[in-house]
């Protein structure tokens, strides 16, 4: 059931869909929050939004009801009250006093949750990568601007005073000419324990769980976190911590999506049911902007590049440019690496999104829905060369790989019956 007919047979009014988040909240509002799957990076937006001034959680939301109540419980205890426990998202999505969705679901759901939430009049955090596939991402640009929705992407170093103060500095030529970033996605990832298909938990609506991603039996192999790791409903490391660095990447470099991609790599430690990449490299080709790029995940015991294990170099003709994580850059110059600046910072990303949920200022957001769709996108890419075993060129104009069907069909998810991601002109 899509969420246009949930409206229809629900007990909420058919109004309330356009009714909801229309108003416009005031300095000393409340902002009242719903969190969409609670069990990983879902607990961060909890102790993320809570603590800010005149913002509530009032609703946690997930799939797995064990799970939601077991958040409530902790919520509870440490803030005083008991949020609602809701297991169907779309019951918030017609609440018209709820304000601001954020989104901590498997990647599979991040995009339709998203352009939900843009139909029904909320505004959305939503956690990266903002896609499951490359042409999610302009169904959300366009939902975000059809509803005039504020859509702020889970990049956290975007709002770190010391990494934008960083990309300044690039741009003003701290470096000299930046033509080449390396991406470093280096995380402690051990072999996955085998489990069987089975019954789901009866705490567990598992097709809502599976929702717009491509049905499978369930199995704790997938359920939860370990999704990450299979194509329908993941996007290995490089589409999970590495959306960071990719972001980065392309923010540093001026770039978007490159014309000329390769990638290899594969499984070398582990005889477990890993369908993604332990090690994975690719490198890209930006034509017009004449830059290159180089992308490093891996996994286990690694040196660290830089003294860094997930951030970015950059590469100039006066020096390079260390970026640490999420909150501190140094430079280093000429050929004797002498130090140049450097600072850190920690990031405040829901306090300016929260901020300009107030404002409505777009041009104040720091991880606005367009970074969400072109760092997923580059992920996608590189996976896609990866799958692909060779080099493959792609036109960012048409965001289409170029003479090779293949490559091109693995775009667009398979949809299921009641959870169609809609076309942007759809939306």
């Amino acid at each position: 059931m899509d969420r246009r007919t949930f409206i229809q047979t629900s007990a909420a009014a058919p109004a309330i869909a356009l009714a909801a988040g229309r108003k416009i909240l005031g300095a000393n509002e409340t902002i009242r929050v719903a969190v969409l799957g609670v069990n990983g990076r879902g607990r961060n937006h909890i102790g993320g939004l809570q603590p800010l001034e005149n913002v509530e959680v009032v609703a946690l939301v997930d799939p797995d009801l064990a799970v939601a109540r077991k958040r409530a419980a902790e919520f509870e205890e440490k803030y005083g009250r008991r949020p609602e426990v809701i297991q169907d998202m779309r019951r918030v999505l017609d609440d018209p006093e709820i304000d601001v969705v954020s989104i901590a679901t498997p990647n599979h759901w991040h995009a339709l949750a998203t352009i939900w939430a843009c139909q029904a009049g909320k505004d959305v955090y939503v956690e990266k990568p903002g896609t499951h596939s490359i042409s999610e991402g302009r169904s959300m640009i366009a939902a975000a601007r059809k509803y005039n929705r504020i859509v702020q992407h889970g990049v956290q170093l975007r709002s770190s005073p010391a990494i934008r103060e960083a990309m300044q500095m690039i741009e003003d030529g701290v470096i000299g000419d930046v033509y080449m970033a390396r991406a470093m996605i280096f995380k402690w990832r051990p072999a996955l324990e085998q489990h069987p298909d089975e019954q789901p938990p009866a705490d567990l609506d598992y097709d809502l769980w599976v929702g717009p991603g491509k049905w499978r039996p369930y199995s704790k192999r997938h359920v939860h976190y370990n999704w990450h790791w299979t194509w329908d409903y993941g996007n290995g490391e490089i589409g999970n911590q590495g959306v960071h660095e990719l972001d980065l990447l392309q923010w540093g470099l001026g770039v978007k999506l490159p014309t000329r991609v390769a990638a290899m790599g594969g499984k070398y430690l582990w005889e477990d049911h890993r369908e993604t990449p332990e090690l994975l490299t690719a490198l890209c080709h930006f034509e017009k902007e004449k830059k290159y790029a180089e992308i490093a995940v891996r996994f286990w015991c690694s040196n660290h590049e830089a003294e860094e294990a997930n951030g970015n170099i950059f590469y100039g003709s006066k020096g390079h440019m260390v970026i640490s994580g999420y909150n501190k850059y140094q430079v280093f110059l000429g050929r004797g690496n002498e130090p140049g600046p450097s600072r850190e910072a920690p990031t405040l990303h829901y306090e300016n999104f929260i901020d300009v949920v107030r404002s409505r200022k777009l041009a104040d957001l720091h991880g606005p829905v367009e970074t969400a769709h072109y760092s997923s996108a580059l992920a996608h890419v590189a996976n896609t060369a990866f799958r692909r075993g060779t080099f493959l060129d792609f036109d960012p104009e048409t965001e289409k790989f170029v003479g090779d069907d293949e490559a091109n069909a693995m775009l667009v998810d398979p949809s299921r019956e009641g959870y169609e991601v809609p076309t942007p002109d759809k939306v």
